[in-house]
C-alpha cells in the first residue's frame, strides 16, 4: 500500500471513528431497555461473575426480561464499565468501536475477494484507452478504489452510523461476519492457519446476535463447498479449525434445543400467526370445501408467497433510499438506510458486477441474499437491524457503480466535443456527483445531531434517568415508591442509574417468571414496579412516578420530567 493509500484509509476510518463517537452518550438520547440491560448486566458480570439474576458466567444465554439475549455484548461491555463506569458511553462503547472496525476490514475483505494474489484473479476493467486495454498496474489500483470507496461509503452510511451507536449486538454481530470472510479467503490464499480463526469468527457472532445464527451458518458451509479443493489442501488445518468451531457451538446448541430459544422467534415470525390460516380455511369455505381451492388455499402456499413479500419488502426503495426504516431507533425517517444518490449506482454496481464476474465476485450478490433470509421470517418487515448481516455487500455493489461510472465518463471521445471540450463535462460531472453526495450527508448530519433528539426522544425511553435522579434525591422521605412499567422496564433503569449492587438486588428482589417464560421484576428495596395505588397508605408515606394521563384527581404532583420536544413524559407525585 503506497503512501496516499494508506492515509486515504486512515482518513476514512478515522472519520468514521469520529461519526461514530461523538456525542455517543448524549446521542441517541437515551437509553432503551435493552441498552440498560447490557450495561447492568455487563457490571455485574464484573462483580462476581454472575448475571443479573446470578448464573454464573453464562455461555448459552442472558434471561433479561425473559427473551434469553445472546452473552457476547455484555462480556464486550465488562471492561468499557469497569474503565469509564456504569453509564451510556460506556455500554454503547463496544458497538461504536466494532462499527469503527468494520469499515477498516471491509476496504481488506474487498481487495480479498476480487483480488486472490494472481493476474488471473485480478478484477479486469477492460475499458479502452487511447485504444489500449488497461494494464496490470492500472487493474489493480481500480480494486484499490473500490475498496477505499466501500470503506467510506460504509464510515457515511445512514445504517451504520445509526446502528453502530447504539447498544446494537447485531452491529457488532455484522464485524464478526466480515472479518469471518475476510480471514476465510485469506486463509484459501495462503495464510492457511486463519482459516481456525475464521471459523471463531463466525462462532462469535452466532453467540452475539439471532439472525446470525442463521446467516453465518449458511455464509460459512456455503464458502466452504465453493472451495473445498483449497480447504482439502490445509485438510490439517481445516480439521483443527472444524473441531475447534464444533466444540465452541456446543454450549449455544444445547441451548437453541430448548423451549426457552424459540420463544422469540414464535412471537415474532410470520409463521406463528393464525390469520393467516383463518383466512385460508375461510376462503376454503367460501369455494364449498372444492378440492382445487383446498390446493390453491393452502396454508404452506400462503406463508411461502408471505415469506417472499416479506423478504422482498427489503428491497423496496422508500426503505433503502427515501425514508428508512419505519422505527426511529434506526432510521431518522427522511433519509433512508442509504443515501438517494447511491440508488443509480446501486443498480449500475449489480448489473457490471454480473456482467464482468470477476474475481470471487459471487460472493457479494451471494452474501446480500442469505443476508435477509432470517428477517423475512418476520411479521414487521422491512427490518434494518435485522438484516444488518447484509453489510457491507449495499456499499461494495455501489462502490463498483461509481467506480464503473467514473471509468466510463472518463473514457468519452474527444472527438465527441461535449460541451466544446469533454474534459469540462467530465469535471461537471464528477463535481455533480460530489456534490449530491456532500448534501444528502450534511442533510443526514444535520437532522441526526439537532433535530433527531428533539423529535423522537420519547422512543428511546427518555426521562427514566431524570427521574431515577429525582427519586435517589428524596427516596429517605419515603417509605415506598411506585413506578410505572407504562414506558417499559422500569426496573432496570433503577437497577442501572442507582448502580445497585447485584448481590443485593438478587436477594431483595421479588420476581415473577410466567409459563412463556417472560421475567417480571416487581420490586426490590423500596422501589415497586406497578401501575396501581396500594391502598391503606398513610398520605406522604408514598412516592409515585406516573405517566401523565394516569395521574389520580386532587394528587399533590412534585415534579415534571420532559421530552427534549417538551412534552410530558412522567410525573412524581404524593
Amino acid at each position: 500500500m503506497n503512501a496516499v493509500r494508506k492515509y486515504s484509509l486512515l482518513l476514512i476510518v478515522a472519520f468514521a471513528a469520529f461519526l461514530r463517537f461523538y456525542q455517543l452518550g448524549l446521542n441517541p438520547p437515551s437509553l432503551t431497555w435493552d441498552e440498560a440491560a447490557w450495561g447492568y448486566n455487563a457490571y455485574s458480570l464484573g462483580i462476581d461473575g454472575r448475571d443479573e439474576f446470578g448464573r454464573f458466567l453464562p455461555l448459552d444465554y442472558l434471561e433479561s426480561f425473559g427473551d434469553f439475549k445472546p452473552v457476547v455484548y455484555a462480556y464486550l461491555t465488562i471492561l468499557p464499565v469497569k474503565i469509564f463506569g456504569l453509564n451510556e458511553f460506556a455500554v454503547r462503547f463496544p458497538s461504536a468501536l466494532l462499527g469503527t472496525l468494520t469499515v477498516l476490514v471491509t476496504y481488506l475483505l474487498v481487495k480479498r475477494i476480487f483480488l486472490s494474489g494472481t493476474q488471473n484473479s485480478i478484477l479486469h476493467w477492460r475499458i479502452k484507452n487511447q485504444n489500449h486495454s488497461l494494464n496490470l498496474k492500472t487493474n489493480f489500483d481500480k480494486v484499490e478504489l473500490i475498496a477505499l470507496l466501500s470503506s467510506f461509503l460504509l464510515a457515511i452510511s445512514p445504517w451504520h452510523i445509526m446502528l453502530s451507536r447504539a447498544a446494537f449486538e447485531a452491529n457488532v454481530a455484522t464485524f464478526f461476519i466480515v472479518t469471518g470472510v475476510w480471514l476465510f479467503l485469506n486463509s484459501i490464499q495462503g495464510n492457511k492457519w486463519l482459516i481456525v480463526f475464521s471459523v471463531g469468527f463466525f462462532v462469535a457472532s452466532i453467540y452475539t446476535f439471532n439472525a446470525a445464527r442463521i446467516v453465518s451458518p449458511i455464509l460459512l458451509i456455503l464458502l466452504s463447498l465453493v472451495f473445498w479443493r483449497t480447504l482439502w489442501k490445509i485438510k490439517y488445518q481445516t480439521l483443527v479449525a472444524i473441531v475447534i468451531g464444533i466444540v465452541l457451538v456446543i454450549p449455544i446448541v444445547r441451548f437453541l434445543v430448548t423451549p426457552q430459544a424459540s420463544l422469540r422467534f414464535k412471537e415474532v415470525n410470520i409463521f406463528s400467526d393464525i390469520g393467516i390460516i383463518e383466512r385460508t380455511n375461510q376462503e376454503i369455505e367460501n369455494d364449498n370445501n372444492t378440492l382445487w381451492s383446498k390446493v390453491l388455499h393452502n396454508r404452506r402456499f400462503v406463508y411461502a408467497a408471505e415469506y417472499l413479500r416479506h423478504y422482498l419488502d427489503h428491497f423496496n426503495p422508500n426503505f433503502l433510499f427515501i425514508k428508512g426504516d419505519g422505527n426511529p431507533k434506526f432510521s431518522t425517517q427522511d433519509v433512508g438506510q442509504m443515501y438517494l444518490w447511491e440508488l443509480p449506482f446501486f443498480i449500475a454496481g449489480i448489473l457490471f458486477l454480473f456482467k464482468r464476474r470477476e474475481g470471487n465476485w459471487w460472493i457479494v450478490p451471494v452474501w446480500l441474499l442469505i443476508g435477509i433470509i432470517p428477517a423475512a421470517t418476520a411479521r414487521e418487515t422491512p427490518h434494518a437491524l435485522r438484516i444488518e448481516a447484509a453489510l457491507p455487500t449495499f456499499q461494495i455493489i455501489t462502490a463498483i457503480g461509481v467506480i464503473a461510472f467514473i471509468n466510463m465518463i472518463s473514457n468519452i471521445p474527444p472527438s465527441l466535443k461535449l460541451w466544446r471540450a469533454s474534459k469540462y463535462f467530465k469535471f461537471f460531472i464528477v463535481v455533480f456527483i460530489f456534490s449530491l453526495l456532500f448534501f444528502n450527508f450534511s442533510y443526514h448530519i444535520h437532522g441526526y445531531y439537532v433535530h433527531y433528539p428533539r423529535e423522537y426522544s420519547g422512543e428511546w425511553q427518555y426521562g427514566y434517568k431524570e427521574s431515577v435522579e429525582y427519586v435517589r434525591s428524596v427516596e429517605n422521605s419515603y417509605n415506598q415508591i411506585f413506578i410505572t412499567s407504562d414506558l417499559g422496564r422500569p426496573y432496570i433503569y433503577y437497577l442501572f442509574y442507582t448502580k445497585t449492587d447485584p448481590r443485593i438486588f438478587r436477594e431483595d428482589s421479588v420476581i415473577k417468571r410466567d409459563p412463556f417464560g417472560f421475567v417480571t421484576v416487581e420490586g426490590f428495596g423500596k422501589y415497586h414496579f406497578a401501575d396501581h395505588i396500594v391502598k391503606g397508605q398513610k398520605k406522604g408515606e408514598s412516592l409515585y412516578i406516573q405517566t401523565p394521563k394516569k395521574i389520580p384527581p386532587k394528587s399533590k404532583k412534585l415534579k415534571n420530567f420532559y421530552l427534549l420536544n417538551n412534552d410530558i413524559s412522567l410525573i412524581a407525585y404524593e
